[in-house]
C-alpha cells in the first residue's frame, strides 16, 4: 500500500510563507493526481490542491492565487508553496493520490499554524 510523507510545515506570521513538501513511497508517475488536503481543528478533511499526471493544477477558491502546486519527478516529492498564509490556513496538511484516496495511505501530516 503506497504511503506518503509530508513534511515543511511549521508556525508562521499571517502574510509569511512556507513550502511544503510530500514524498510518496511510489513513483508520482503512477497516479492520476496528487493533491494536497488540509484538516482544520473541529473540521472534515478537505482538498486544496491537486496536480494531475498530465501536469494540470487545481485549487479551492480560498487557496487561488496564493498557493502552487508543483512537482520534480528526479526527487519524487509533490510541493505546495504557500504565500499570503493566514491564520484561516491553519491546519495539518496532508498529501495523498485524488480523486479516492485510500484510507491507509493517510500519512501524518504536517502542522501549519499561522499566528501573530
Amino acid at each position: 500500500q503506497v504511503q506518503f510523507v509530508e513534511s515543511g510545515g511549521g508556525l508562521v506570521q499571517p502574510g509569511g510563507s512556507l513550502r511544503l513538501s510530500c514524498a510518496p513511497s511510489e513513483s508520482i508517475f503512477k497516479f492520476y493526481a496528487i493533491a494536497w488536503y488540509r484538516q482544520a481543528p473541529g473540521k472534515q478533511r478537505e482538498s486544496v490542491a491537486r496536480l494531475t499526471s498530465g501536469g494540470s493544477d487545481y485549487y479551492e477558491d480560498s487557496v487561488k492565487d496564493r498557493f502552487t502546486i508543483s512537482r520534480d519527478f528526479a526527487k519524487n516529492t509533490v510541493f505546495l508553496q504557500m504565500n499570503g498564509l493566514q491564520p484561516e490556513d491553519t491546519a495539518v496538511y496532508y498529501c495523498n493520490s485524488f480523486p479516492s484516496p485510500p484510507p491507509t495511505s493517510w500519512g501524518q501530516g504536517t502542522p501549519v499554524t499561522v499566528s501573530s
